[in-house]
């Protein structure tokens, strides 16, 4: 490992941006300029992506230059996209964690645009940590550079360490884990201090000076090392296995430094014990590091330096000033210098960055301004609802009274002109046939909306049932976020269309049920003027009612009731045709305050809209309610003037009966109208809905199937332990050892294998060996047991790593086994001999050839056998 420490990037599976992005932006935005631009800023924001994290990166600062870019752009968009909504996931993988032989690298896969922020900075921080790796600290540049790095590294690091577990709001892979990036900061922070002890040193500063700084540099090595090593998880990574040395062995060089230096100091004040001391003190310190750190670190210069100077500051002291020296632990403490912090992470990091997304307003001002519309909408509404609700009133009063059909109608026998007109509207509106169909098509509309919504929800419902069933069976393999968790605000959007359905289905019963009660009236005014009239009975004349002073009253408060429903008219167009945008003063609040205050700075905007609208509407209604007063009163005295008898109430009561229908034909077919215009509006939305539960389905599809073959290819790596026969020489008992693995389940294809291991023949008679070959057999021979004891047995090993038995000569217990003297040599049963030889071991000792006679010795039958036997 080189002598200063880097970090290793995380690596991002590929995400595509574009799909996701552009359906918001679509359904959001209307076709346009506006429209157009985003969707180009889309594709920019892919290719950044791309160009960040989907290839390998030089170690230059125009490589961090696209990190930052990418990290400043993350922040910028984290406020404008409903990220949650989308469910784009981004799947990393642990730096740290190379995997194995048998299974791949630790992943983590969150669908929260702050866990690639978080990931994306790491590689900020790494990459800065190589690039000062990479400089060279023989010149000035290179010195500030490294130390720059360092130091922005450092921030990077303890950034994630604040803000990763809100940012992911779950357990974070172990190398963006808060005590990882803690420590890397802190390692961060100590070579950066380093590399001001070598720009000191180099622009030749005071002693004392570079004795603090260096002391300071030990402090910070010494405080990372702590933290590397009594972390409950850090110390399992290999990439901390080689760092612990390396910090070690830069406390103990910086720690050396200091004290070479501050034994200048002491020479200067003619404290010469103390220069002694204090070399001696750093003698021992690069004597410690170039016996347990040399691999790692290059001590040479340091080590000549500091013998050099303990060489002539004996010799002085022992030839001129013969200074007592003093002990390590009585010398004065050297002081702390630090010349380094961590960077303060605050976007922009880039300072060529541009917001591809400057124009679009964040969700936050969005959601404001999707408030305030509603509230703007509730104004209007309720303004134009109590006039409409005056109008109606107004109507039923006069149509109570038989007004003005009453007045029209003094001949007794003639159709009044105001019943003959609204008959011709109801005729030109289309009449009963329109209002028949419109009715007709409701339920067909309704159908179709809970179709959708049905479908929608289904899919998520299929796809939710199949995680539940993954996650039992994977149990905590099955490492993802539970659908249930992910899909609770696409359910509760989904229980709040079926609420607005079922009331709406509650309006079209409330409609019909008013439509058959006026049908047979509707049915009359759609009949021509002769039908008409011949459907209305006759009454006695009442011509000297013309002339008289109630129906000139009556005609006049009648004529002001129709001035004020025009006014009303003209009050409902004015109050649709105001409109303003919140969006400015929302962005200003969130600018100064960090947050809006969305109900209190739209009432006051409405307030300014409609204050005036408002109170003319007040007045409108309070006029009216005085004048249907006094037309009720002269109503009652036009009433007593007429002749009462049967025939006239029969008329007056049919004449009531049609004047209602009008109203009602009127009221029915707009309420009518505006159902068939709510379902069609709600088709779209619900096919939007739809769509956002298909994407967010098929991500996770996709996602499933991505975890499914992962999960897959690690069973089928799992390592299938094989099983050792215990010989009948190494265990007293059938049962195998305790706490050895267990042995996974495979399949073996063999040819014609035999049903039972048949049993070895007796042990053959020694053979006759020639005293040549006992001679040079003798140099061979193995080692005598202790005496009087065998040696103990053998446990059989717990994994596959080798032989059960040392191979090499020397090891205490020891007895090499003759092969060729075993009588289950391979040979005997026909089978090849396949050598097995573990890493750094020497092979166990071939069997001959089978022709071939016993090289070995007969033993002396005074010895101990060579195994425990059975």
């Amino acid at each position: 490992m080189a002598t200063f420490i880097s970090v290793p990037l995380k690596k991002s599976s590929e995400v595509d941006l574009v799909k996701p992005l552009s359906k918001f932006v679509t359904s959001t935005y209307p076709p346009g300029e506006e429209q157009t631009e985003y969707l180009r800023a889309v594709e920019e924001l892919n290719k950044l992506r791309k160009s960040a994290l989907g290839r390998p990166l030089d170690k230059h600062e125009s490589s961090l230059e696209i990190l930052l870019r990418y990290y400043d752009q993350l922040c910028a968009i984290e406020s404008k996209f409903p990220f949650t909504e989308l469910c784009l996931t981004f799947t990393w993988k642990d730096a740290f964690d190379k995997g194995s032989l048998f299974g791949g690298s630790v992943k983590l896969a969150l669908a929260s645009v702050g866990y690639e922020q978080t990931c994306v900075l790491f590689n900020v921080g790494a990459l800065a940590s190589q690039i000062a790796s990479e400089q060279n600290l023989d010149n000035d540049e290179g010195l500030k550079t490294a130390a720059k790095f360092y130091q922005l590294a450092s921030g990077a690091f303890a950034h994630i360490k604040d803000t990763v577990l809100s940012a992911l709001n779950k357990e974070p892979t172990m190398d963006i884990s808060p005590e990882t990036v803690g420590t890397l900061s802190q390692i961060m922070l100590s070579q950066a201090q380093e590399v001001f002890v070598l720009k000191a040193t180099a622009d030749k500063m005071k002693d004392a000076i570079v004795a603090k700084l260096a002391n300071q540099a030990a402090d910070y090595y010494s405080d990372a090392f702590k933290q590397c090593q009594y972390k409950e998880n850090l110390p399992k990574y290999f990439y901390f296995q080689e760092v612990l040395p390396v910090l070690a062995a830069k406390h103990c060089m910086m720690q050396a430094t200091a004290e070479l230096h501050q034994s200048a100091l002491a020479n200067q004040k003619k404290k010469f014990g103390e220069e002694i001391a204090r070399l001696q003190h750093a003698t021992e310190l690069v004597k410690t590091v170039a016996s347990r750190y040399d691999e790692y670190v290059n001590i040479k210069d340091l080590s000549d330096k500091i013998s050099r100077a303990l060489t002539a500051a004996k010799k002085d002291n022992d030839f001129i000033y013969h200074d007592r020296v003093p002990e390590v632990k009585d010398l004065e403490h050297i002081g702390k210098a630090s010349l380094v912090k961590t960077t303060a992470i605050q976007t922009p990091l880039s300072q060529k960055f541009t917001d591809l997304f400057e124009k679009m307003v964040p969700m936050a001002v969005q959601q404001s301004v999707s408030a305030a519309n509603s509230r703007k909408s509730d104004t209007v509404n309720r303004l134009i609802g109590s006039m409409r609700e005056a109008t109606n009133l107004c109507n039923g009063v006069l149509a109570s009274l038989n007004l003005p059909a009453a007045l029209e109608d003094l001949s007794g026998d003639a159709v009044p002109q105001s019943i003959l007109e609204k008959s011709r509207a109801v005729v030109q509106q289309g009449g009963l046939q329109s209002i028949e169909q419109l009715i007709k098509d409701l339920p067909e509309l309704l159908q179709r909306n809970r179709e959708i919504l049905d479908e929608s929800l289904k899919m998520l419902d299929d796809e939710e049932t199949t995680d539940n069933e993954l996650r039992g069976k994977f149990n905590q393999r099955w490492n993802r976020t539970p659908s249930g968790d992910l899909y609770k605000s696409l359910r509760a959007e989904g229980n709040n269309f079926r609420n607005i359905l079922d009331k709406a289905v509650q309006a079209d019963q409330v409609v019909r049920e008013r439509y058959n009660s006026h049908c047979e009236m509707i049915a009359l005014l759609c009949k021509p003027e002769n039908e008409l009239s011949a459907a209305i009975p006759s009454a006695n004349p009442a011509k000297t009612l013309q002339g008289s002073e109630v129906v000139n009253v009556l005609r006049a408060q009648l004529a002001q009731l129709d001035e004020m429903k025009r006014e009303r008219e003209v009050l409902e167009a004015e109050v649709k045709s105001v409109t303003f945008d919140m969006t400015a003063k929302f962005l200003t609040a969130l600018a100064q305050d960090g947050a809006i205050n969305e109900e209190a700075l739209t009432a006051s905007e409405l307030e300014t809209r409609y204050g005036s609208h408002t109170q003319r509407v007040q007045q409108n209604l309070r006029r009216q309610e005085e004048l249907l007063s006094q037309i009720q009163v002269s109503h009652q005295e036009f009433s007593a003037l007429k002749q009462s008898n049967s025939e006239a109430n029969n008329r007056e009561e049919v004449l009531k009966k049609l004047a209602s229908a009008h109203d009602s034909y009127i009221e029915i077919s707009s309420n009518i109208k505006e159902g068939t215009k709510f379902y069609n509006d709600l088709t779209e939305i619900l096919l939007k809905f739809q769509n956002k539960c298909s994407d967010i389905v098929f991500a996770r599809k996709t996602e499933r199937d991505e975890l499914l073959k992962e999960l897959q290819q690690s069973i089928a790596r799992e390592p299938s332990a094989p099983s050792f026969n215990v010989p009948s020489y190494q265990s007293n008992t059938p049962a195998p050892a305790s706490g050895g693995p267990t042995p996974v389940p495979r399949t073996v294809f063999t040819q014609q294998q035999p049903q039972a291991k048949p049993q070895p023949p007796a042990r053959p008679p020694p053979p006759n060996v020639p005293p040549q070959a006992a001679s040079a057999s003798a140099q061979i021979s193995t080692p005598v047991a202790p005496s009087g004891t065998n040696p103990p047995p053998v446990a059989p090993p717990s994994q596959a790593q080798g032989p059960p038995y040392p191979t090499y000569q020397g090891y205490p217990g020891y007895y090499q086994m003759p092969m060729a003297y075993n009588p289950y040599a391979y040979g005997q049963f026909n089978m090849q001999y396949m050598p097995y030889q573990a890493q750094g071991q020497a092979g166990f000792p071939g069997a001959p050839p089978a022709q071939q006679s016993y090289p070995y010795p007969q033993q002396p039958p005074q010895q101990q056998p060579y195994y425990p036997q059975q």
